[in-house]
This record gives C-alpha cells, sequence and structure tokens, in this order.
C-alpha cells in the first residue's frame, strides 16, 4: 500500500507545471484585490463632506476699480447651471465695459445738420412753419432765459473758447436753457458751431410737481416739452434754428445713431439721468462720438441722487481711460480724449 502524499504535495502535485512559477504572485495579487474591495465598499456607505462654496476671482487689472479683495464668497452653483455659471464672468472687466469704441467714417462737420435733417426730418427743418396754431394755442410764452439748472455757469464760456468746437452735443435738454447759453457764448466767440440736442423730452414721472410754472400741461398723454423747446429756440432768431437741433430720441439710441452715421463732436455736455447707470452708459456711449482732442464735461457732479450716481460713474469712466476729472462749480471736466492709438483704441 502508497503512503498518502502530504497535503502541500497534493496541491502541488495538481498545478500544472507550466504555473507552479507564478502561484506565489498570483496568490498575493488576489488578497490585495481583496482587500482593496472590501475597503472600497465601506468608504461608499460614508457621506461625503459638504463642499465648500464656490470662489469669484477678481482679475488682477479690474482689482483696484472694485475695492474689493482678490476673491469673494457666492452661492454654489446648481449642477445644471455650473457649467455655464462658471464660464460667464461675475466681477469687472465684464458688460459694464463693453462699449462701442469705433464709429463710422466722419462726415465733415459743416454736413452734419443737413445731413441729421435727411436722416431724421425728411430734409426739412424742424422749425419750418412752428408753431402750428393748434400746438401755439398749448404752450407757454417763449422764455428768453428757459428754466434750467447751471445752464449759465462758466465752464461753458470756458470750454467753448479752449475747444473752438464745430459740432456741440448735449445730453439732456429739458426747456433750451443750456442750448441757447451756448449758442449765445459761441456767437459772441464768431463760432457757429452745430448744437445737437439730445432728449427724449417726456420729463420724470412727476415732475410737473416741481415746475408747473415752467412747463406747459400736458395732452392727451404728450408732456409737450418737444414743442415748447422748440418755441424757445425759434424766439431766439434764426440763427439758433438753423445751429440748435433736436433730436427726439432717448440717449442711447441717439448716440448709437451718430456713431454708426459718423456724426463727430468736438465738445460734449452730460446732464440727462443722474443714476450711476445711466450716467455711466451716456459716458461711454457719448466718448465714441467725441472726437480726439475733444471734451467732455457735465453737471450735477455733487449731486447726491443714487448714492452721488454721476459722480461714481465719472470718477469709474477716468480711472479706467487713464484721464482727469476736474470739477468746476456745479460741472465735472475730463481731460482731453488722446489721439487713437495705432490699435484704433
Amino acid at each position: 500500500m502508497k503512503p498518502r502524499p502530504s497535503p502541500a504535495a497534493a496541491s502541488s502535485g495538481g498545478v500544472p507545471a507550466r504555473l507552479r512559477p507564478h502561484l506565489t504572485r498570483l496568490t498575493v495579487f488576489l488578497i490585495v484585490f481583496s482587500a482593496g474591495y472590501s475597503v472600497g465598499i465601506m468608504s461608499s456607505s460614508i457621506r461625503p463632506p459638504a463642499s465648500k462654496p464656490s470662489q469669484t476671482v477678481i482679475r488682477p487689472r479690474a482689482a483696484h476699480l472694485t475695492g474689493t479683495a482678490s476673491s469673494t464668497d457666492v452661492p454654489a452653483a446648481s449642477n445644471g447651471s455650473a457649467a455655464a455659471a462658471a464660464n460667464y464672468p461675475r466681477s469687472p472687466p465684464h458688460d459694464l465695459f463693453r462699449f462701442r469704441e469705433e464709429c463710422g467714417e466722419a462726415i465733415p462737420s459743416d454736413a452734419v445738420v443737413r445731413t441729421l435733417l435727411d436722416k431724421l426730418f425728411d430734409g426739412e427743418s424742424p422749425y419750418e412753419s412752428f408753431p402750428p396754431p393748434h400746438t401755439a394755442a398749448l404752450l407757454h410764452p417763449a422764455a428768453a432765459r428757459p428754466r434750467g439748472w447751471g445752464s449759465t455757469g462758466a465752464v461753458f464760456a470756458e470750454l467753448i473758447e479752449e475747444v473752438r468746437p464745430d459740432v456741440i452735443v448735449e445730453l439732456g435738454a429739458f426747456l433750451g436753457a443750456s442750448a441757447l447759453h451756448m449758442a449765445a457764448v459761441s456767437k459772441n466767440l464768431s463760432l457757429s458751431p452745430a448744437i445737437l440736442c439730445v432728449d427724449d423730452f417726456r420729463g420724470w414721472p412727476a415732475f410737473r410737481d416741481r415746475f408747473r410754472r415752467d412747463v406747459p400741461p400736458p395732452r392727451h398723454g404728450d408732456a409737450l416739452l418737444l414743442p415748447q423747446f422748440m418755441s424757445n429756440v425759434a424766439a431766439a432768431g434764426a440763427d439758433a434754428t438753423a445751429r440748435v437741433l433736436p433730436l427726439p430720441f432717448s440717449t442711447a439710441s441717439a448716440l448709437a445713431a451718430l456713431c454708426h452715421w459718423g456724426v463727430y463732436a468736438d465738445l460734449i455736455e452730460v446732464d440727462a439721468g443722474h443714476d450711476f447707470h445711466s450716467a455711466w452708459a451716456d459716458i461711454n456711449l457719448a466718448w465714441a462720438v467725441l472726437r480726439p482732442g475733444g471734451v467732455m464735461f457735465g453737471h450735477d457732479y455733487f449731486t447726491a441722487a443714487d448714492d452721488r450716481g454721476v459722480r461714481r460713474a465719472v470718477t469709474l469712466f477716468a480711472r479706467v481711460k487713464g484721464l482727469t476729472v476736474r470739477p468746476h462749480g456745479q460741472h465735472w471736466v475730463l481731460s482731453p480724449k488722446p489721439p487713437l492709438r495705432r490699435d484704433g483704441r
């Protein structure tokens, strides 16, 4: 009777000869695999810690404009909007600074009024046969000095004499006080610039509560500010009606049209909306139609509206463009627009 082989011998005898040299490595692999699998199962049952809120990084070139730290906490985006949010900048520079900087080919200054009459009024002056009897009956008598605010300040004469403009753009005309003053000042200096008065001539909510004696009563929802403005200009004489042209549109749409048509100004007064965003848009849009070497100025530098919105807009714009701001009475004056660089900016 043959002796029974030992277990080790029996096990070795059951393995093919070609696998015997790898038996130890296979055994170690199986042990490691089993241990890793067990650890994975246990870790999957542990709840992961809550993720930290996402961060929005202030780009270095804009950090000095915001006055904030290098990063700002914002709520974490949902899974559905995370990708879109990650690609949209939440801090400057972004759409706040996206304004057109190049406009159409410049038309000659002496062709500006005729060009605008053709494009906006079918080639006829709006003062032609104005006012018709039914409109005249609704208006206040034309005022030699219409109601205005800071409309005859020394800044007007100073800048007109300094710049000697061929084209002036005024944003915010109301009843024409500053436009008529600029026309008179330029005439005294033997200048005859076109004065383009951009205003929607609708006023603002409840403005009649303060200026009821200065403006005509409304008629069928019409504020009648445009015909009252035109009446005041017409009363100043033919020289005024030939040069002071109302553009009865919003500042944004009018400035976009001037830019597209190549109408540029040498002097621009900004005196429309007094909140930050309105003033910011007006300043940036008007800058595109200001000739190099031209000057932009405006009113309400110290007005408290919208937490000094006008002043904040002017200050930010000057910092972005590398300009200086000079207070002048109630007004602000920017340093002249620099010449265009070779890259067109």
